[in-house]
């Protein structure tokens, strides 16, 4: 059989056994275009093909910052030999560097202020096993195995094929063959009488993956799906709120601790009050009659990002609310807490919104809608707990039962707004509302222990993912 001018090149190139990859670069072509003609020149009995699976770690985000900057055990034990007290440690310091520290036996913590039995940083084990991955070079197994526990690395598959010539071809066999109709060739009818190489649909090659929409913008669609079966209309709002929408309206008074530096997000500059004095002088009224004091309008005005999307469901209240029809409405968006990131924690992260405005509705319709909200989306064990929050009466907390562990797991808060924030928002009372976990359940349903994995740009773990339906 008349060899390909292809098949020719790659033979001539080969003198010894090489990587696929490398070969296909000298012989310009693509690694799938080379294993096509390579697996071809195989089955002629040219060539051996070998292919060799290997294991290689990879640094995470969360390691590549270790790399530069220093595990936090070690950042920690920085600030033990210069006597720091416990409250200068980050929350990646306290949460992971302080146990670490402790473990090592490199610091002990007396009367809130850290203490170090060393003088100097000591060489370190798994530090210098950040360096070597980071280089590409391959660490001991006991450090390999710390550093994907701590999820500083994973492990990355690797595929290679290696080609080896077991045979020169003939002379005679190195005539050409016709691998590609081209335009070029049907309009000369050179193709009249040619040999043409067949196509070979079991020669290796990388394998594709269809497009994946990513989890959490699949859960997203499934719940705005729900929700309007159920008959709500869905809302939409600004990430950036004034003080007034995010606090104030829902009753939250001013010296409340949620609007500490510490637990929200500031912009700088202002956002001016609603235009509607009447509106700002009921929800002041309000404040001054039921917290004392005064109510300060350039508190109201401080620009924040959102840290509930509740902060939505009050300006439609007032915006399309303040008639008698029965509303639904149901919103899922971004909001953001200043608190530290760790497995099951985010400064930003997404929350399902939902409110009922119809004065005939009860606190059974409210667990109703959760029980089916939740029954659709694939839990069935739901658990409703006492609780409180600022801007409900009476609360609740929602739980359902997780069968893989066998614990209950607490998904979100409910309750009817006080009549303090309906009242002045749209005169009417009572309204359901609700603001629930999206990545809580989303961890459910595809087994993941570190909320932090949803937004680490891996494609590996995308395509690993179950596709909800």
């Amino acid at each position: 059989m008349a060899l390909h001018p292809s098949e020719a090149k790659i033979l001539s190139v080969l003198q010894q056994k090489m990587e696929a990859k490398e070969l296909a670069e000298i012989c310009g072509m693509s690694q799938d275009s080379l294993m096509s003609f390579a697996q071809s020149l195989k089955e002629k009995g040219f060539v051996r093909i070998f292919e060799e699976v290997r294991f290689r770690l990879e640094l995470s985000e969360e390691g590549r910052q270790a790399a530069s900057q220093k595990l936090p055990e070690i950042r920690v034990l920085s600030k033990a030999i210069l006597q720091a007290p416990l409250s200068s440690l980050s929350g990646e310091e306290k949460a992971v560097g302080l146990p670490w520290a402790i473990r090592q036996g490199w610091v002990r913590v007396e009367k809130g202020v850290l203490r170090s039995s060393l003088t100097s940083i000591p060489a370190y084990d798994l530090q210098d096993a950040l360096g070597m991955v980071l280089e590409g070079r391959q660490p001991n197994e006991e450090a390999c195995q710390i550093l994907l526990r701590r999820k500083l690395a994973r492990q990355v598959q690797e595929r290679k094929f290696f080609i080896e010539k077991a045979r020169d071809a003939p002379a005679e066999e190195k005539e050409g063959q016709i691998s590609a109709l081209t335009r070029e060739i049907l309009l000369s009818g050179s193709w009249r009488g040619a040999k043409l190489r067949p196509y070979d649909v079991h020669a290796p090659a990388e394998v594709p993956f269809a497009a994946k929409r990513h989890p959490i913008s699949k859960l997203m669609q499934k719940i705005s799906q729900i929700f309007s079966e159920m008959g709500f209309e869905q809302m939409e709002g600004e990430e950036l709120q004034s003080s007034f929408w995010n606090f104030d309206a829902l009753f939250q008074p001013q010296d409340h601790p949620a609007r500490d530096l510490a637990d929200t997000f500031y912009v700088k500059g202002s956002i001016p009050l609603p235009k509607d004095r009447g509106l700002v002088r009921r929800v002041k009224l309000e404040h001054e009659r039921c917290w004392g004091g005064e109510w300060l309008e350039e508190n109201a005005k401080k620009a924040v990002l959102r840290t509930h999307t509740t902060a939505i469901s009050a300006r439609y209240l007032y915006e399309r609310c303040r008639g008698s029809e029965p509303k639904k409405y149901f919103a899922i968006g971004k909001v953001y807490r200043n608190e530290a990131t760790d497995y099951k924690h985010l400064a930003e992260f997404f929350q399902v919104e939902g409110i009922v405005v119809w004065e005939k509705a009860t606190f059974r319709d409210l667990l109703g809608c959760l029980k089916e909200f939740y029954r659709k989306l694939g839990f069935h064990k739901i658990r409703f707990q006492p609780s409180y929050f600022p801007y409900t009466e009476p609360s609740l907390e929602i739980s359902v039962y997780f069968e893989k562990k066998r614990q209950w797991l607490e998904l979100g808060g409910a309750g009817i707004f006080r009549p303090e924030v309906s009242i002045p928002l749209c005169g009417r009372y009572p309204v359901l509302a609700w603001g629930l976990s999206l990545e809580r359940p989303l961890m459910l349903l595809n087994d993941m222990e570190d909320i932090r994995d949803f937004y680490k740009s891996s494609i590996g773990w995308l395509r690993s993912q179950k596709a909800m339906v």
